[in-house]
């Protein structure tokens, strides 16, 4: 078991949408939690609940029941400034379509962000070490039609360690790229959560990012389920609450 403190822990975790005959349940009691210097790949078919855990773990959605605690504070109990705050200072999120700005370089995309805790050359700086370090030292001054969709990706991971956020959020990071970009992009990514001891989860269907996680969870009709299908344990003692329904990841 990963003896690392716990950064995201969701409990108990249900979200409903509509009422009456029209209620759609997204989510189940679902129980989970991530810790630092750990990647969580949450998989399941579409429809399964697997974007609405993402956006209720970067708290941009309220459950319905449940709590989310992120290192140990309560962030189901905070307001709406509460939760921004959060968001802005905690969370980092990495998208399927990049988002970059198209009108910026790839090092002023990336200092938008820095500049949020560093001032003038310092935010510079710092940039400029994250993209290197990502391997696009040469790409710094390049804007993002003329970067491939592995660089783009890799600038808005750059973008997102910039922040330097305890918890790392990535939602299908691969869909846009071929299979060998995408393995490599997630693989750095996976190596800078452990540098720099983040937490990161990444819910996708590209089964080739299994071996990039520490562990896979699965996620059918709302529920997490264990890798045969059958259901998983629920509630707080739930195999340390999540365990039970992962798949460590294979050590070399």
């Amino acid at each position: 078991m990963n003896e690392r403190e716990v950064v995201l822990n969701l409990e108990g975790i249900s979200k409903v949408y509509g009422s009456g005959e029209r209620a759609v349940t997204a989510l189940d009691n679902v129980t989970l939690e991530a810790r630092f210097g750990e990647v969580v790949l949450v998989m399941g078919p579409s429809g399964s609940g697997k974007t609405t855990l993402l956006t209720i773990a970067g708290a941009l959605l309220r459950p319905t029941s449940g709590t989310v605690r992120l290192c140990g504070e309560n962030v189901t109990a905070m307001d709406e400034s509460g939760l921004a705050s959060v968001r802005r200072g905690k969370i980092g999120f990495v998208y399927q379509s990049f988002n970059l700005l198209e009108a910026l370089t790839a090092l002023e995309n990336v200092r938008l962000v820095a500049a949020d805790s560093r001032n003038g050359t310092a935010s510079k700086d710092h940039a400029r070490e994250v993209l290197e370090t990502l391997g696009l030292g040469h790409r710094l001054n390049s804007l993002p039609r003329q970067l491939s969709d592995g660089e783009k990706q890799r600038v808005a991971i750059a973008r997102v360690l910039a922040k330097d956020p305890v918890l790392i959020l990535a939602d299908e990071p691969t869909a846009n790229l071929d299979a060998k970009r995408g393995h490599e992009v997630m693989e750095l990514l996976r190596q800078k959560a452990l540098e720099m001891d983040k937490a990161v989860i990444i819910v996708s269907h590209d089964h080739r990012l299994r071996d990039v996680a520490d562990r896979v969870v699965w996620l059918e009709d709302g529920r997490l389920r264990k890798e045969d299908g059958s259901p998983a344990a629920d509630g707080p003692g739930a195999a340390a609450r999540g365990q039970a329904e992962s798949v460590p990841r294979e050590q070399p």
